[in-house]
């Protein structure tokens, strides 16, 4: 029989059939962590391993991983086996099955099956991951792990690759951990674009890398985020940070940034089976993506967010009910974010174009909004126009004067005799007809001035 040169790896994929994580102010609430592994039992497993055959070494690591695990909380463990049933010559493609479904307590059931393993056929990666997913009984809030064991590359034209993205991006699947002993180059790379993979030369290296990924797939790893402000030290704070898987783009936590007893970045806790993106929800959020956690360590995630504040405030005793300012990035129509009238709000330190929703609107450019200062665009106290119109309704205009052009405003509802309009100060004019009125000639203009804090009254007739 002829061996692959390739070497023994282990794959740890997490299937998320509507997970949902609990993540209070307490701290994580542990999810329900189903584990399937899939072993490669085709032919190459005989090839040598240290003083014993590959088949051998997975067999002995897998029956010692799963007794590890019977005494687990809130964990169940299934096993599907590949290759083992038809002999190389038949180049069976769809030689899978899943030999010990999940439940409790099946954990002698499943070391009993390994015995029985004997290596026969062909090596079919793609196929068996696929079927895989269909092994997990469906419940929401259940993390479902894939641990597949192989030695070889896929030799039934499938592609790993394009079925790892697809159930990831679907949401079906996390990405895959890839464990390679004595692995050479050709096969590192087959695998890079299935996930992270690990290098093992030896059976007890291959141990030790196979106790990680079980610890990464039963346990959350502490994570510091710090918000860096335009010095690069971490001072910024009290802002939600939301985490995305990289591949489903499903959130999967919600943290507001906090400062500790100890007034450094509180720590918190993510699964260190995914790959991140995470969102700073400033004014503008930031994002960083392609965040990867190292299970067993305190990990660090830095990111630039330094921040200042903007005030729209008005003098004296305002008119305004409810004020609010557009505010946008320097050179965009986008609107970032609509802020009140005197409450400061947060934003991070740049250029700034705002947009005052008066009457006119008052347009302010290029604002600098600074590191840890409150930046203060100061308006005139408005004034109130008062205009009765009791004989009959008009159809009525009012204008800006703007040296010798008018600029419009605003247009008078036909229906109301009463108007109260809150305006800034400055030179006006209105122009109305009545408007049962048959002729253009009967149009009438009326300049006036509002005055800071003081009402102007008239009447239309």
């Amino acid at each position: 029989m002829q061996f692959k040169s390739l070497t023994f790896f282990v794959v740890l994929v997490g299937l998320i059939l509507g997970i949902h994580f609990n993540v209070s102010a307490q701290g994580y609430t542990k999810p329900k962590t189903r584990i399937l592994f899939l072993l490669d039992g085709s032919g190459s497993m005989y090839a040598a391993m240290d003083k014993d055959i590959r088949i051998n070494v997975a067999k002995r690591l897998l029956a010692k991983i799963v007794d590890s695990l019977e005494s687990a909380k809130d964990v169940q463990v299934a096993l599907r086996v590949y290759g083992h049933t038809t002999s190389p010559g038949q180049r069976n493609c769809k030689d899978t099955k899943l030999e010990v479904p999940f439940k409790y307590n099946n954990h002698k059931q499943i070391k009993d099956k390994l015995k029985d393993v004997v290596p026969k056929g062909t090596t079919l990666i793609a196929y068996s991951l696929q079927q895989s997913a269909y092994d997990f009984p469906k419940e929401p809030g259940v993390r479902n792990i894939i641990i597949l064991i192989t030695d070889g590359i896929e030799e039934c034209d499938g592609d790993p690759c394009a079925v790892s993205e697809a159930l990831q991006s679907q949401g079906v699947v996390l990405r895959p951990f890839i464990i390679g002993l004595g692995s050479t180059e050709d096969f590192r790379k087959a695998f890079e674009c299935v996930g992270r993979y690990y290098d093992a030369n030896t059976e007890e290296s291959f141990n030790n890398v196979l106790n990680v990924v079980i610890t990464q797939a039963l346990n959350s790893t502490t994570v510091q985020v710090n918000l860096l402000d335009v010095n690069a030290k971490p001072t910024e704070t009290n802002v939600n940070m939301s985490f995305y898987d990289m591949h489903s783009n499903q959130l999967v936590y919600n943290y507001i940034h906090t400062m500790n007893e100890r007034g450094i970045p509180d720590t918190v806790l993510l699964d260190p089976i995914y790959k991140y993106r995470m969102v700073v929800n400033t004014i503008p959020p930031v994002e960083k993506s392609d965040i990867e956690i190292t299970a067993g360590r305190h990990n660090i995630i830095a990111c630039d967010a330094p921040q200042g504040f903007l005030n729209i405030k008005i003098s004296g005793v305002t008119n305004y009910n409810d004020l609010k300012c557009i505010i946008r990035k320097k050179g965009s129509m986008q609107t970032l974010h609509v802020q009140n009238a005197n409450t400061p709000e947060k934003y991070l330190v740049g250029k700034y174009d705002l947009e005052l929703l008066t009457l006119p609107r008052q347009i302010f450019k290029d604002v600098s909004v600074d590191q840890n200062t409150t930046t203060t665009i100061e308006m005139a106290q408005p004034g109130r126009l008062n205009i009765s119109a009791f004989t009959q309704q008009y159809i009525a205009d009012i204008y800006q004067m703007n040296r010798n052009e008018i600029v419009w405003l605003a247009r008078l509802p036909q229906e109301n005799k009463i108007h109260n309009i809150i305006m800034q100060p400055g030179k006006y004019k209105i122009i109305y007809r009545a408007k049962n009125s048959t002729r253009s000639n009967q149009t009438f203009e009326r300049e006036f001035n509002i005055t800071s804090g003081a009402a102007t009254n008239f009447t239309l007739n």
